[in-house]
């Protein structure tokens, strides 16, 4: 059975993502479809590390400024719009190169694994809402421990979806995401990584540029128009940049939490992507 050709490209928060996809898509005549939970999002801009066009260098990018921030765009949707992106792009004769760190969109597209069947309960979500997050955790960890482990940041919104899903499904949520058909695309895995310390010291000077580049009123700017909704508050780089604002913490203590939340997150996605054996990693990416 013949099966699509795509090069997926992952790997943590400042390994050099964006620069690797474009380089690549340029030399084997291919076209990029972003695998991140906020770029989709129209606004969140610095905030989120978004390739400019200048840095995408003529390459179409897809899934990029595709809904409002109020929007709830889920996984399942995601999936749905990279499929219909893959299409687009074999259809053009080019490769498809997905790129990203949001690991969940991965698994789904590519590793098989199938999305949860509870579909969304407004009212049951609005009764969990009044709960602190504090609250929420240990009702999900006496249900479903692992996954409440994977929970950081004070992610209301993902807790919430979790505990629906457990709750009205019966199942861990392992359990619900288990493997279903077989993938429908031949993957070549590319991840990319450096060094922790030389990681970290990444990070921090991207912090750095967000900063110099206007974070600070990129923020102000994204409060004004959509008010303190969930996609923005419970974004890294929006939050802590909000609590300076707010006058809870001094620029650089914003800053020097970001940056700790920032290396957090890219420990966290550096152990869901090793866990997938297909991965080549590649220490010193020679495209970026």
């Amino acid at each position: 059975m013949f099966k699509t050709k795509v090069i997926a490209v992952v790997g943590a928060t400042a390994s050099g993502k964006t620069a690797y996809a474009v380089s690549l898509a340029q030399e084997i005549g291919g076209e990029i479809i972003s695998a991140d939970s906020r770029l989709v999002y129209e606004g969140f801009d610095i905030g989120t590390a978004k390739p400019t066009l200048e840095e995408r260098h003529g390459i179409k990018h897809y899934l990029i400024d595709i809904v409002e921030p109020e929007v709830d765009y889920s996984a399942g949707l995601w999936v749905k719009d990279a499929q219909n992106a893959i299409d687009e792009i074999v259809s053009k004769g080019k490769t498809p190169i997905i790129a990203g760190g949001t690991g969940l969109y991965f698994r789904l597209l590519l590793e098989n694994y199938k999305m949860p069947d509870v579909k969304p309960d407004k009212n049951f979500r609005s009764e969990l809402e009044k709960m602190t997050f504090e609250e929420l955790k240990q009702r999900l960890e006496k249900s479903d421990k692992a996954a409440a482990d994977t929970i950081f940041d004070n992610d209301k919104k993902k807790l919430i979806r979790y505990i629906e899903i457990v709750e009205k499904s019966g199942l861990t949520l392992e359990e619900a995401r288990n493997k279903s058909a077989q993938c429908p695309y031949e993957v070549e895995w590319i991840g990319l990584n450096f060094p922790r310390e030389e990681l970290y010291d990444r990070i921090n000077k991207r912090v750095d540029l967000m900063i110099e580049q206007g974070l600070i009123d990129e923020t102000k700017n994204l409060l004004k128009k959509h008010g303190r909704i969930p996609n923005l508050v419970d974004t890294i780089g929006y939050r802590e940049i909000i609590k300076y604002l707010d006058g809870e913490y001094d620029l650089q203590m914003a800053c020097e939490i970001l940056k700790q939340n920032s290396r957090r997150y890219a420990k966290r996605q550096l152990t869901w992507f090793r866990a997938n054996e297909n991965i080549k990693w590649n220490v010193y990416p020679d495209k970026i």
